[in-house]
């Protein structure tokens, strides 16, 4: 590639190739999954939880990532799923460590329900659980896209598919934008022969103003079609890098407020339950 380095080739060096179904990803190697994590996720699978990985977690599947020491999940608002998460948590010794309470109505609000792991194995790994998010499609949806990882010979896990990654990581946090960069390069480089439903992906996501100066020249006819969806778009095709570079700021501006926008009253449900007393932590 040319005009711009990324990250992207970090996905390459742990080993990772998709497999010939194209809807699963094999990892033969996995040195950043460490091991607390692992025990968590298997913990989670043998209970049958229904639950996708996103967060820190997935962007290290990804190649977007080296290291995370939290577990994010979106999982599938029912009692009978919420029930078989309870007994996972009590299997990994869990406490909620904060409000809202751990009740299946809070979930399906959009707040998240957090978790700290007292396990021997799993020590002081948090675990954040969601079912609703901004922007992002019900679960059921995400469930269809689900994306497969497989490390060694029996060890599956399910996370969100890239995409609706993306979407969720679309947040006010500045450290969200610059994991959304570094996904997408690590896509790209990944995936050297796309289809055109990838590169317009690429276009339509990608925040590295070289490389959609690159994207809109390899895929010119796609790039001009998608110029009335992304204005960026524009900009890349005139290598307009200085413009480029202030509609991606527009666009993130745009999410933050909207994020923004999304959680305040959440926020404010959370101040009124603390208004009331309740225990800020408990076991499950």
């Amino acid at each position: 590639m040319s005009g711009w380095t990324g990250t992207g080739s970090r996905r390459q060096s742990v080993g990772t190739k998709p497999t010939s179904s194209g809807h699963s990803t094999s990892l033969q190697e996995a040195p950043s999954i460490q091991n607390p994590i692992r025990k968590v996720l298997s913990t989670l699978n043998s209970c049958g939880v229904r639950a996708l990985l996103m967060g820190g977690q997935a962007c290290v599947l990804y190649g977007g990532a080296e290291f995370s020491r939290d577990t994010d999940i979106a999982i599938l608002a029912s009692d009978e799923n919420v029930e078989l998460l309870r007994g996972a948590l009590r299997r990994l010794a869990a406490r909620r460590i904060t409000l809202p309470p751990f009740e299946l109505q809070y979930l399906m609000r959009g707040h998240a329900v957090h978790f700290r792991c007292y396990h021997a194995e799993a020590m002081k790994i948090r675990i954040d659980v969601m079912s609703l998010m901004r922007g992002v499609d019900p679960f059921e949806q995400l469930w269809e896209r689900r994306q497969k990882f497989v490390i060694g010979e029996d060890e599956e896990y399910t996370a969100l598919s890239l995409p609706d990654l993306i979407r969720a990581k679309k947040t006010q946090r500045d450290k969200d934008w610059p994991m959304i960069r570094r996904l997408i390069e690590a896509d790209y480089v990944a995936h050297p022969d796309p289809t055109t439903q990838k590169a317009a992906f690429w276009l339509l996501e990608s925040r590295t103003p070289g490389m959609l100066v690159e994207l809109s020249e390899r895929f010119r006819g796609l790039a001009a079609s998608l110029k009335n969806v992304r204005t960026a778009l524009g900009h890349a095709e005139a290598g307009d890098l200085a413009g480029i570079e202030a509609e991606l700021e527009r666009e993130a501006q745009a999410e933050r407020e909207a994020d923004h926008q999304y959680w305040e009253p959440l926020r404010r449900e959370l101040e009124a339950l603390r208004g009331l007393g309740l225990e800020l932590e408990e076991d499950v």
